[in-house]
């Protein structure tokens, strides 16, 4: 029998049902732990000395939701029909909370209360189990947060989700719970009506059990569940609730581009289930989940952004039998953009920071910086004024390189130059205290070659951060030829206190995500070259499913810092470097002091706060070929989904990228790669090897040895394999 969920009866005759996975950090729901759930519940349904029944957790956080590894298992080991099988799941849980929601096994029982009380994080199943109960009690503790995420893993909320909140909340209401898939503080969750009451967490039974001894008959009974009922706001056919649609249609469509199946199934599941009772609409909502469940997209991309980036978040490349690291603090040398970013993601988890410039009044501007990120998570209600002043404290500014003698871990994250930046490693080496790692936040610059100048290679070690940092969870820890197990694990072990996701890849220029990146920004400029509109290019990146296209995303790294890596790639390789012909246009955008965003200059106009207004007109004055109206937009989508994808491959290849895993996690947390197929390794398996062939052949001979097809791919499709298979 499964342990997941336990059941004490107290001596008002209350059953608390506890959910504790004691084999996981969170509760996440498998198909053991429904069976012990309904078990737990029935009994105590069926017992006629309970009075009623909580529900809570046993861990901090009430639930992860899902695991969706066992609905992976259910589609695996359903023979040829695993569609029926997940129906048959899906229905079983939907009882389950019907039971819960009715208060009754039957008609002939009488209802029981039930209440919900949970804290911390509630998320998915979790919150579709609050949903049915009579009664939601949420914690009012910091952290606290509830809400129905599937939609950012490809899913939809299909245990009720779609069925009861549009219900509770009207059709306008419901369309930012279910579509943009936010967890809500406790406050905020309470004035959307996802709970009913906010307590002290120490309070949270106690409060529960109140409620249980003197709910009446009529609290037993959903709004949906009695006579004359109307959806509040208007039903689909009401004029309010049809414009609700339009509009909510119009939103998917327009942000998805078609691309993924589970919002638009969830549009569906909410219409047709608003056009039938209660419990016809579970039965329509479970169709259209499983539907979405059996599509390989959706299985790509809740592997990629759950199974897999789970895995690396708990340590999977961490060298085995390696200590574990206790950090205190931590020296960050460089305090522009990315130092102060670093430094700001530190403290954010506890750890002391000492933010190092060349002078004090440069170390100063980064404190602001940090306090300006501060000050918006005060204004978004995450951090009490209180709690900032406290965090802020917690960086000290020094232009002494000698005082980072007291700190465990060193990230340098000074320009990107190689002469400057092993010029600072000779002044670090010999303060850095025994047993410390020394850190490059490079993006680019192979990590053995900085490495040149250091006595003791072994203790240094790549960990490039995303930019915007505070936004960015991916971080790339790249190992030098020198690189030991114990650098790499300390590595590990602090991305993981700061709560974002690694992937460890060894040691080549640009690593893996930039050697992806700048194939995809190259192959936008290539075709700006030859003639083709820019504003094709920008919209037939978005088709593919780019969250943007490659000449907005120049702007935003800006054409200065292409062109200096450019420069450094062309000096490192000499006569091996490839002229891509994209040097000339970077130059002239150069020269018209055109460089991005920061500038408020680039391929794109900006407003004087920064904010993006539409192409810029002078891109047809460019030195480029005339007009190209030859090319079709299929064409274009096509370039730019297979140069990065397959340079995707040659990093694998080449053993830069270790695992594909990491590759689908890196290319999607990195730069957005083929989110809506789980990424590029899985979008090619998607795509079916035979058609990458066929496509391949076609890009090479019209275009080059950029679309020349890996050997790797060849070999699967001629043995009818995939790279998950």
């Amino acid at each position: 029998m499964c342990s997941d969920f336990t059941k004490e009866v107290d001596k008002d005759n209350i059953a608390v049902i506890t959910w504790n996975c004691l084999d996981k950090s969170m509760n996440t729901m498998t198909e053991d732990g429904l069976r012990s759930f309904q078990k737990l519940v029935t009994e105590a349904l069926s017992d006629e000395k309970i009075k009623g029944i909580i529900i809570t957790s046993g861990k901090v956080d009430f639930s992860g939701g899902m695991d969706l590894s066992t609905l992976e298992a259910l589609k695996r080991n359903s023979g040829s029909d695993p569609a029926s099988k997940i129906f048959q799941y899906i229905m079983e849980a939907h009882g389950l909370l019907r039971k819960i929601e009715l208060g009754k096994i039957d008609d002939n029982s009488k209802s029981k209360p039930v209440a919900f009380a949970a804290s911390g994080i509630c998320a998915g199943i979790g919150t579709e189990i609050g949903l049915a109960c009579h009664r939601r009690f949420f914690s009012s503790s910091k952290g606290s947060k509830i809400g129905l995420p599937e939609i950012l893993v490809g899913l939809f909320p299909g245990l009720g989700g779609t069925t009861r909140v549009p219900r509770m909340m009207g059709l306008m209401g419901a369309s930012s719970v279910l579509l943009e898939g936010k967890l809500f503080a406790s406050d905020k969750a309470k004035s959307v009506g996802l709970v009913d009451e906010v307590v002290a967490g120490d309070e949270l039974i106690q409060k529960a059990k109140n409620w249980v001894l003197s709910a009446s008959t009529q609290d037993l009974i959903k709004p949906w569940d009695q006579k004359g009922f109307k959806f509040p706001g208007g039903a689909p056919y009401h004029p309010n609730g049809f414009m609700s649609f339009v509009g909510a249609s119009a939103l998917v469509n327009g942000k998805t581009k078609g691309l993924y199946a589970a919002p638009k199934a969830l549009l569906s599941s909410v219409y047709e289930g608003a056009l039938v009772d209660f419990d016809s609409a579970l039965k329509i909502e479970a169709r259209w989940f499983t539907s979405v469940l059996m599509t390989d997209a959706c299985t790509n991309m809740a592997r990629t952004l759950f199974l897999n980036k789970s895995a690396l978040e708990k340590g999977q490349q961490r060298p085995a039998g390696a200590r574990e690291t206790n950090l205190k603090q931590i020296s960050v040398i460089g305090s522009g953009m990315m130092g102060s970013g670093i430094a700001y993601a530190s403290i954010l988890q506890g750890l002391d920071v000492l933010l190092i410039d060349q002078n004090i009044k440069a170390a100063e501007a980064g404190k602001t910086k940090i306090e300006m990120l501060l000050n918006e998570s005060v204004k978004r209600k995450k951090l009490s004024e209180e709690e900032k002043i406290r965090l802020l404290d917690n960086v000290k500014t020094t232009s002494s390189i000698e005082r980072i003698s007291g700190s465990d871990l060193v990230i340098e994250a000074v320009f990107e130059d190689l002469q400057l930046k092993q010029s600072l490693y000779q002044k670090i080496e010999p303060h850095l205290k025994e047993g410390a790692i020394l850190a490059s936040n490079t993006s680019a610059l192979p990590i053995t070659k900085l490495s040149e100048v250091l006595r003791d290679g072994a203790r240094f070690i790549g960990i490039h951060f995303f930019s915007p940092v505070d936004k960015m969870n991916l971080v790339e820890v790249i190992k030098s030829e020198k690189t030991n197990e114990k650098s790499l694990a300390v590595a590990l072990d602090y991305i993981s206190l700061i709560k974002k996701t690694p992937i460890v890849v060894n040691d080549s220029r640009g690593f893996y995500a930039n050697r992806c990146i700048i194939p995809y920004i190259n192959e936008g400029l290539r075709m700006l070259s030859e003639g083709i509109e820019p504003a094709l290019i920008e919209n037939s990146a978005k088709q593919i499913g780019m969250p943007v296209g490659p000449l907005q995303l120049l702007d935003e790294l800006s054409v200065s810092l292409a062109l200096n890596v450019a420069k450094e790639t062309k000096e490192a390789l000499g006569k091996d470097y490839e002229e891509t012909g994209t040097e000339s246009i970077l130059l002239e955008m150069s020269q018209k002091k055109r460089l991005g965003r920061k500038e408020l200059a680039g391929f794109y106009d900006y407003d004087n706060k920064g904010r993006r207004q539409k192409l810029w007109e002078g891109l047809k004055s460019l030195n480029i070929d005339k007009k190209n109206t030859d090319i079709t937009s299929e064409s274009v989508k096509s370039r730019l989904a297979y140069v990065q994808a397959l340079e995707a491959v040659r990093a694998y290849e080449e053993n830069i990228l270790l695992s594909v895993e990491e590759g689908d996690v890196g290319g999607i947390l990195g730069w957005g790669c083929l989110i809506w197929a789980g990424g590029p390794f899985s979008w090619l398996d998607h795509v079916g090897h035979e058609n990458v062939l066929s496509e391949c052949q076609k890009l090479f001979e019209q275009y080059g040895a950029r679309f020349a097809l890996p050997k790797t791919i060849k070999e699967l499709a001629s043995s009818g394999r995939k790279f998950y298979s």
